[in-house]
C-alpha cells in the first residue's frame, strides 16, 4: 500500500513539476491538432522547452483559446487555422511559421479522425476514406510539403502521433487502428528516405490517454473496466506523458533515434 502510494505521488510530481529542460531553444515547431488533448500537451512541453510553436486545428476559436492560454504563460506560440486535409490550409500552415517565426525544425503530425466506431468490416467506405485522408495521406503530404523548410533546418525532425492500436488493434476502434498500423509503416519507409538529409523520422505510439478523442474506450463503466483490463499500470495516461516522449524525440538527446516507435501505454501488448 506505501509503495502504491508512493508510485502515484512520484507520478504526480514528475508530471505537474514546472519544466527546467531548454533543449529546444532556438527552434521552430508545428504541432497540428494542437488546441487540447495530447497536441496541445505536446505544442505546450516545446514551447516550455525553448521552442517557437505554431499552433494549429480546425476551429478559430480553438486556436485563438489555445495561443491565448500559452501566451498568457509566457510561451512564445502563434496559431493559423488548419484542417490537414485542405491543400490551401497545409500551405498556409507552413507560409505563416516561415514569415513569423523565420523557418521550421520539427514537424509534429498529431491530427486524426474517427467518424464511426466499430470492427474494421462493418464500417462504410467513405468512413474508411475518411480515416485514412487525415491520418495517413495528410501526415504523408505534411511531411512531404515540409521538406524545403526541415531541409534548412540544423537539426530537423518529423514526430508522427500514432497509436498503441497500430500495434494491438481495438475492435471498437477497427479503421482508425488500421491507420495506425500504416503510420508506422510511413515512419520506417520515410525515415529511410530522409537520412541522407539528416532528417530524423520517428514516431509515438500512446496507449489509452485521458482525452476528449479517446472517450468511447473509457467513458461507460463497461468500457472503462475492460480498457484497464489491458493494461499493466492499471490507469490511463495522461497527455503531458506523452508530451515529454515527444519533446525528446525532438531534442538532441534523440540525434541517432530515426526510423523508430516509442510506445508510452502502461505496459500495453505492442507487438506486430
Amino acid at each position: 500500500m506505501l509503495r502504491t502510494a508512493a508510485s502515484q505521488n512520484l507520478r504526480n510530481f514528475s508530471v505537474n513539476t514546472q519544466i527546467k529542460c531548454r533543449r529546444l531553444e532556438g527552434k521552430v515547431a508545428i504541432v497540428t491538432a494542437s488546441t487540447e488533448g495530447i497536441g496541445y500537451s505536446i505544442a505546450k512541453r516545446l514551447a516550455q522547452e525553448g521552442a517557437k510553436v505554431m499552433i494549429s486545428s480546425r476551429k478559430e476559436s480553438n486556436v485563438n483559446k489555445a495561443v491565448n492560454e500559452l501566451l498568457q504563460e509566457g510561451l512564445s506560440v502563434a496559431g493559423t487555422v488548419c484542417h490537414v486535409g485542405k491543400a490551401e490550409h497545409r500551405q498556409k500552415l507552413f507560409k505563416e511559421t516561415k514569415s513569423l517565426f523565420g523557418g521550421l525544425d520539427i514537424l509534429v503530425s498529431n491530427a486524426a479522425a474517427n467518424p464511426q466506431a466499430g470492427p474494421v468490416l462493418d464500417s462504410d467506405e467513405n468512413v474508411w476514406d475518411k480515416i485514412f485522408d487525415v491520418n495517413v495521406k495528410s501526415t504523408y503530404l505534411l511531411m512531404k510539403e515540409s521538406l524545403p523548410l526541415l531541409k534548412d533546418s540544423k537539426s530537423p525532425s518529423i514526430i508522427i502521433v500514432s497509436s498503441i492500436a497500430g500495434y494491438q488493434p481495438f475492435d471498437l476502434l477497427g479503421v482508425y487502428s488500421v491507420s495506425k498500423t500504416a503510420l508506422l509503416g510511413l515512419c520506417k519507409a520515410s525515415a529511410t528516405n530522409l537520412a541522407s538529409y539528416g532528417i530524423r523520422v520517428n514516431c509515438i505510439a500512446p496507449g489509452i490517454i485521458e482525452t476528449k478523442f479517446s472517450q468511447p474506450l473509457y467513458q461507460s463503466e463497461t468500457a472503462r473496466q475492460i480498457s484497464l483490463s489491458m493494461i499493466p499500470f492499471k490507469r490511463f495516461g495522461k497527455p503531458d506523458e506523452i508530451s515529454g516522449v515527444a519533446a525528446f524525440l525532438a531534442s538532441e538527446d534523440a540525434s541517432y533515434i530515426t526510423g523508430e516507435t516509442i510506445v508510452a501505454s502502461g505496459g500495453m501488448q505492442s507487438r506486430l
